[in-house]
């Protein structure tokens, strides 16, 4: 905790300490002072009076000597028995020092066990994190735009375009992505790496859709290196979407012992493959005797990130399987300006067959507001969730946008 903290929390018990023991010290003093100038005035007034008899000759001077050393005694009594009153009082101002020392530490025990004593210390920290996260952005900007400017002048620079496509790819920026790759290609030819960068940039670019020109490259790909992981995985992506369950499985089921044990993308493709099973074990019913799956979804976004959203910003309304691949089961774009908002989410908006809501139990439902318009979440977006637990004709869930991805 900084210098700086330490200073306010002093000055504010230092500016307390000045509304409160003031009154305290000179309470007493000024009631004593008052009631004695009180007296002073009455015994004025009254030698005043015995005065003003003396010399109409109400009073003898005899008279007049014995009440003026009456009055004398009189108010030298009450000035005496004053004191002896107020003496207990002021024996009071003990309390003064109970105060200077009880407030700071009642203060300091209430913070340090209600407050968060680390409070800006995070808040300083996730400050630091974000200002390194902008300075590399910013690092990171400069060199891929001084590479494109360079392959400007060397345009038959390979590994070049191969570079500044990877770098794209990195920053989501999936169209320029998929030009650089397309360069590469052109002067590469058939290298099976060079043709699958080149068909996930486009698909990236359109959407994750695989049809047509990014399959056509996949399956080149996987004729000339049939066991290459990249090229069963979106080998068998291709197929799904395509609505060919049988030879999708059997592109991931080669593709499954290539991947690490535990591994995230071996769990996520176990996923699919049950996905891809279960499609494959449905019964034949038509398809309209199946029951339909529809969420209703209501998105608004929380009062206290609202000054963060612009009007334009991107809001992706998507859901998720709760257990299995991160592919959204189906999605709607949406934009800021629009919000709070009310969509309806079913297997009409399916990435690819296999992939639909109606294919899973339980799903999460995601509310994603992005600046920059990626379909992919990054730190800045603002974010909402909700689980739906039970999926039907009628499913429905409410979410707020809330938390800020970091």
């Amino acid at each position: 905790m900084s210098n700086l903290f330490w200073i306010a929390v002093a000055a504010l018990i230092g500016i307390a300490m000045l509304f409160i023991v003031p009154p305290l010290w000179r309470r007493n003093e000024l009631a004593e002072s008052e009631v004695d100038q009180r007296n002073i005035n009455i015994a004025r007034q009254r030698l005043k009076e015995l005065k003003r008899l003396l010399e109409e000759g109400a009073l003898t001077q005899a008279q007049f000597d014995e009440q003026y050393q009456e009055l004398e005694l009189t108010l030298s009594d009450e000035l005496d028995s004053l004191k002896q009153i107020s003496a207990p009082s002021s024996q009071g101002k003990w309390i003064i020092p109970v105060v200077v020392l009880f407030v700071p530490l009642l203060s300091l025990s209430l913070y340090f066990s209600l407050g968060d004593t680390q409070a800006q210390v995070k808040a300083e920290q996730q400050q630091l994190a974000r200002q390194q996260q902008e300075k590399a952005q910013q690092t990171i900007d400069k060199m891929v735009a001084g590479l494109a400017e360079r392959l400007k002048q060397q345009p038959d620079d390979a590994e070049g375009w191969l570079m500044l496509g990877r770098s794209l790819k990195y920053m989501q920026q999936y169209d320029k992505a998929a030009e650089a790759f397309a360069q590469a290609y052109r002067l590469l030819g058939d290298e099976v790496s060079v043709m699958l960068y080149y068909a996930d940039a486009l698909a990236m670019a359109r959407g994750g859709r695989l049809a047509g020109k990014p399959a056509e490259l996949i399956f080149k790909a996987l004729a000339l290196s049939p066991d290459d992981a990249t090229g069963l995985w979106l080998g068998g992506m291709a197929k799904a979407e395509a609505g060919e369950f049988a030879q999708a499985l059997q592109y991931w089921q080669k593709l499954e012992p290539l991947l690490p044990k535990d591994s995230p993308s071996r769990r996520e493709l176990q996923g699919m493959m049950a996905a891809l099973k279960s499609r494959l074990n449905e019964t034949t019913e038509p398809a309209e005797a199946a029951p339909a799956v529809n969420i209703a979804v209501s998105v608004r976004l929380s009062e206290s990130l609202r000054q963060q959203a612009q009007a334009d910003d991107v809001v992706f309304v998507y859901a998720q399987a709760l257990n299995g691949p991160k592919m959204p089961l189906a999605i709607v774009r949406k934009s800021v300006a629009d919000l709070p908002l009310s969509v309806q989410l079913n297997d009409a908006m399916a990435m690819t067959p296999a992939m639909k809501l109606s294919a899973f139990s339980r799903v999460k439902v995601i509310a994603r507001v992005s600046g920059s318009g990626n379909a992919m979440p990054q730190a800045g977006d603002l974010i909402g969730q909700a689980e739906v637990a039970e999926l039907g004709p009628n499913s429905s869930v409410a979410i707020t946008i809330d938390r800020r991805v970091e």
